[in-house]
């Protein structure tokens, strides 16, 4: 499991708590108003966002979400000839169309979720790229057909009560932090050259101004705010706060691969939604109906939480809980370590 002594030189305050609070709530909100609500200085604020940013704590970025672009995501496990998993993770990561990549089974398994654009570039890798790496033994491929928890809901419950309802209030937010909703949009939004420049621009600093925004895209702060606006809207992309669980004192991780009664995939899914220790939830295809990840302090409170409160759902009738050995990427953010250590580097 991840080494807790990586986080010994970042002294994690109680502030620094509040300020990821608040950009979880407002991800894009100015530092001036973070500051308000908090009753801290806005130099301070300042202060300690770039040093939780510069010790790889937290990033604030813009992930494109391919459903609303018409696209299906799917999750892969991969069964890996031993000692050939960290090339096949680091290849993976290196794509701007993986969006997460994870080490588990004794390390001889990688999964990862694909966030394909567009259909050919889904088929070149599952259909093609990947059944042709001779270190590659399986592939199980799993379609995402609903998501209960996932987005800005990351963290989300695990942090709540270090603000109070009126700090909150104050920052006004950006809306829910997730919403069930279907994977794939019924209406695709179909995006234009300067939309697309706006999305890559969120995706190495969700917290670029309008100003830096509008340069990146050859526009106006007006039409890009405008434009942000819909695209928010629509879906297409979210703000969100990517934490280094280590730092918050989450040192073991798991997937979760649920058996569910066809009956009550909605109910189990829409209450692992609300547990504070599940980051993402989902029902997909294929033999285990719903898969979730959740984040423990330790192997006994995953222990204590899969068995007494996942163990005790309606409708559950087998469970497989895979220990994540490291995670290489997670939300576009390449990791080093339990750090994160920046964006996907394009090809």
């Amino acid at each position: 499991m991840a080494d807790a002594s990586v986080f010994e030189s970042v002294a994690i305050q109680p502030d620094d708590v509040r300020i990821i609070r608040a950009l979880q709530v407002a991800p894009r909100a100015p530092f001036a108003s973070i500051a308000a609500a908090l009753g801290l200085t806005e130099g301070a604020i300042n202060r300690r966002y770039r040093r939780l940013h510069a010790d790889g704590v937290i990033r604030v970025v813009g992930v494109v979400n391919p459903g609303a672009l018409g696209q299906s995501r799917w999750l892969v496990r991969l069964r890996c000839r031993p000692g050939s998993v960290a090339a096949i993770a680091g290849a993976l990561a290196k794509r701007d169309d993986v969006n997460w990549v994870a080490l588990g089974a004794a390390g001889s398994e990688v999964t990862c979720a694909t966030q394909s654009r567009d259909q050919a570039q889904r088929e070149e890798l599952l259909g093609q790229r990947l059944p042709r790496t001779a270190a590659v033994l399986d592939i199980s491929a799993f379609a995402m057909l609903r998501q209960f928890m996932g987005g800005r809901g990351h963290y989300w419950a695990a942090l709540h009560g270090a603000l109070s309802p009126e700090q909150e209030a104050m920052l006004g937010g950006d809306g829910p932090p997730f919403t069930e909703s279907p994977v794939v949009s019924n209406g695709p939004v179909h995006l234009t050259a300067e939309d697309e420049k706006i999305l890559d621009a969120l995706a190495a600093d969700g917290r670029a101004s309008l100003v830096d925004l509008a340069t990146a895209a050859g526009s106006t702060p007006g039409r890009v705010s405008r434009r942000l606006r819909v695209l928010l809207q629509e879906r297409v992309v979210h703000i969100d706060v990517e934490i280094a669980p280590a730092a918050l004192g989450y040192h073991a991780r798991a997937n979760l691969w649920l058996r569910v009664h066809p009956s009550e995939v909605k109910n189990v899914g829409r209450s692992l939604a609300r547990e504070p220790e599940i980051a993402f939830a989902a029902a997909i295809s294929g033999p285990y109906n719903v898969h979730a990840v959740a984040h423990c302090r330790d192997l006994d409170e995953l222990f204590e939480f899969t068995s007494d409160r996942i163990g005790a759902l309606p409708g559950l009738q087998s469970m497989e809980v895979s220990p994540v050995l490291r995670h290489v990427k997670q939300a576009g953010t390449l990791l080093s370590g339990d750090r994160l250590a920046g964006p996907t580097a394009q090809p």
